[in-house]
């Protein structure tokens, strides 16, 4: 019943956008987990991109998962001029909203269709990938502390523009810290590469096939979720 609720946090559908393409997946280690993915509305042809991962495993991740997001939908038509603003008044809420040991990382993103414009915020989470036409990767690093630890709050915004053809990929590190036989972890070189090999794809196509190398490579049974969000920036 849990795994069936929490499928139904994730998202339903799609919204709208001229200019980019894009798909998102979960795979749960156990019926239910902290792993968070989400495609925010905000109005004004713009849309959040967002990928979350909390602390701990099971029932207790999953609740503070839905916390999160409730957070996050409720206080997001403030982050069309005001991201900064918006993200601190999330981290109030989940720090006070949860004990003093919750926090979660996020890649948030705010991508504006009509400049292909690229907003960020990372707190704490693993480094955004954008892999440009030319096949060159820019790391979108962390700008700011994890949420939910600390009521006074900062973050920083980066910002990017993506042409045609750049590829984003946003992700959790269940999928870089899966172990093959020899204790290799899939680590950021090998999904840099398998995003190369695999960018021609529709975002759909690719997410499946990105975690299917995943998983092919893995030798242990999936001990943490594994979560990839893709965006192709296209001809409008």
């Amino acid at each position: 019943i849990a795994r069936q609720v929490q499928a139904r946090l994730f998202p339903q559908s799609l919204p709208a956008s001229r200019t980019l393409d894009y798909a998102g997946r979960c795979m749960q280690a156990r019926e239910v987990g902290g792993d968070y993915f989400d495609f925010l509305s905000l109005g004004q042809e713009r849309l959040g991109l967002v990928v979350g991962d909390i602390a701990g495993k099971g029932i207790a991740a999953a609740l503070l998962m839905a916390n999160l997001q409730a957070n996050l939908r409720s206080q997001c038509a403030t982050a069309l001029e005001q991201l900064a603003g918006f993200l601190r008044a999330v981290n109030q809420l989940f720090h006070e909203n949860t004990v003093e040991s919750a926090y979660a990382t996020l890649f948030f993103a705010e991508y504006d269709g009509r400049q292909r414009r690229l907003r960020y915020a990372n707190c704490g989470h693993l480094p955004g990938l954008l892999l440009r036409g030319d096949d060159s990767v820019e790391r979108l690093d962390a700008t700011a502390f994890v949420l939910g630890l600390f009521p006074d709050w900062e973050c920083a915004i980066g910002e990017r523009r993506l042409e045609p053809g750049d590829v984003l990929a946003l992700y959790t590190d269940g999928i870089t810290e899966t172990f093959d036989a020899a204790d290799q972890e899939f680590g950021e070189e090998r999904l840099v590469a398998s995003l190369r090999r695999h960018r021609h794809q529709a975002p759909e196509a690719l997410v499946a096939a990105i975690v299917d190398d995943v998983q092919r490579f893995g030798h242990r049974e999936q001990s943490d979720d594994v979560t990839l969000i893709v965006a192709k920036c296209r001809e409008a």
